[in-house]
């Protein structure tokens, strides 16, 4: 069996990398879907506050409590969406670094095999000269 090479190796940690920027991604995918609740809510609550219906007026108290908490809510994962962008960024570094020294690690890989190959073909064509003397009788 032979062994594992290094760019083979290479290859799955930036398969796993990848992977792990997805994870990434998706998770500020769902924040982004959340700040978008949270600015449509805050939206609603604005318009119920303008109204001119006496049932809003009412309960302006309660709209402007629920305007706060929204605000801070939105606050909050503006903080998250920043983390988790950097987050994002950072997998994304890892993997292209990863997969840079994949292809630097194949490139040398290679250029061994090449240079093997070329010390076979030299050492079978001037390390057996008695074996030419075979085929001369």
């Amino acid at each position: 069996m032979a062994p594992i090479r290094k760019s083979q190796k290479l290859k799955r940690l930036v398969a796993v990398q990848r992977h792990l920027e997805k994870m990434a991604d998706l998770r500020l995918a769902d924040t982004i879907r959340k700040r978008q609740e949270i600015s449509e809510g805050l939206d609603r609550v604005v318009q119920a506050l303008g109204s001119l219906d006496p049932v809003h007026r009412q309960f302006s108290q309660n709209y402007a409590e629920r305007f706060s908490r929204l605000t801070q809510d939105d606050k909050r994962m503006a903080d998250v969406q920043r983390v988790e962008e950097n987050q994002v960024l950072r997998e994304r570094t890892k993997a292209e670094r990863l997969e840079d020294k994949m292809k630097t690690a194949r490139v040398h890989e290679d250029e061994e095999a090449a240079e093997l190959q070329l010390m076979e073909l030299l050492d079978m064509k001037f390390a057996t000269p008695a074996s030419s003397k075979l085929h001369e009788g």
